[in-house]
């Protein structure tokens, strides 16, 4: 089945990513990376955005409602909706040229995150978990470390590596935050898969850098299931929302791009329904 996005306005974006709905506010969250801002949309439409001042990878709502753990280029910061702290400094586990990119919150509210370099840089990371104050790395050597998602029973870890061309499925272990058994859930030919995230049936939404879609995919087997056209070049993340979690919300990037919606934020409203974020725990 194919689906179609439709703009949600026409405010535009240099790298945006990450959105986040948060069903307890209906605040639909997200950065724009290249210009350091974390964006916010009320039930009324009403955007507003606070400027970290660096490149922001993601930011991922935490414990406290309004808060919000932002990604960046030297650290990790706690935003309380008014000002940031520093909450961990990355620059002893960075290199100068490298930032943060997706991350999201496990289960327990444990904080993953992935790295990504400038682009005058050969592609390299890893992803990485903060826990009781501690960075360890979870996937060394990864190209461009995105996409991550958890399967309802908990017990599989879904991740995406760009430019390694595919998405890959790991055993999890919750008490421990442990991954293990990486295998291939799939590889694509020649798109560069993004962002995703899962539905309530363990299925996956990914986006796709240079695909000018989104792909439903089946998280058992990889089997191509729906897909949706997004008028937009580089497509960069999505996630579930609305009232009921059936609204998919899907970011893009405007930078260097001229299309009428590079850049834009979408909405398309599908079938089934989408599973409620976790929150960072502090």
């Amino acid at each position: 089945m194919n689906y179609k996005a439709e703009p949600l306005g026409t405010e535009k974006y240099r790298l945006g990513e990450g959105p986040c709905y948060d069903p307890s506010t209906g605040v639909l969250s997200w950065v724009d990376i290249m210009d350091g801002k974390l964006w916010q949309m009320g039930p009324g439409g009403k955007r507003s955005f606070f400027d970290l001042g660096q490149p922001i990878g993601a930011a991922v709502p935490a414990s406290d409602p309004g808060s919000f753990v932002l990604c960046g280029m030297d650290g990790l910061y706690l935003y309380d909706g008014e000002k940031a702290e520093l909450l961990h400094d990355l620059t002893g586990s960075f290199k100068p040229y490298q930032r943060c990119n997706d991350a999201k919150a496990d289960p327990e509210g444990r904080l993953w995150f992935g790295s990504s370099v400038n682009d005058d840089h050969p592609a390299e990371g890893n992803l990485y978990k903060l826990e009781n104050g501690k960075i360890s790395i979870m996937q060394a050597d990864t190209r461009i470390s995105n996409g991550l998602a958890w399967s309802l029973d908990r017990k599989t870890f879904f991740f995406s590596d760009t430019l390694k061309y595919a998405i890959f499925r790991y055993d999890y272990d919750g008490a421990s935050g442990l991954i293990s058994g990486c295998r291939e859930l799939f590889k694509t030919e020649s798109s560069m898969p993004d962002g995703l995230c899962i539905d309530t049936e363990d299925d996956l939404w990914i986006a796709y850098w240079d695909g000018c879609r989104v792909e439903h995919r089946s998280g058992r087997t990889g089997e191509l299931l729906d897909i949706i056209e997004v008028p937009a070049g580089h497509v960069t993340s999505c996630c579930f929302g609305g009232d009921d979690m059936q609204t998919l919300y899907i970011t893009t990037s405007g930078d260097g791009l001229e299309g009428e919606y590079d850049g834009c934020l979408f909405t398309c409203r599908l079938n089934v329904k989408g599973v409620r974020p976790d929150r960072v725990k502090l």
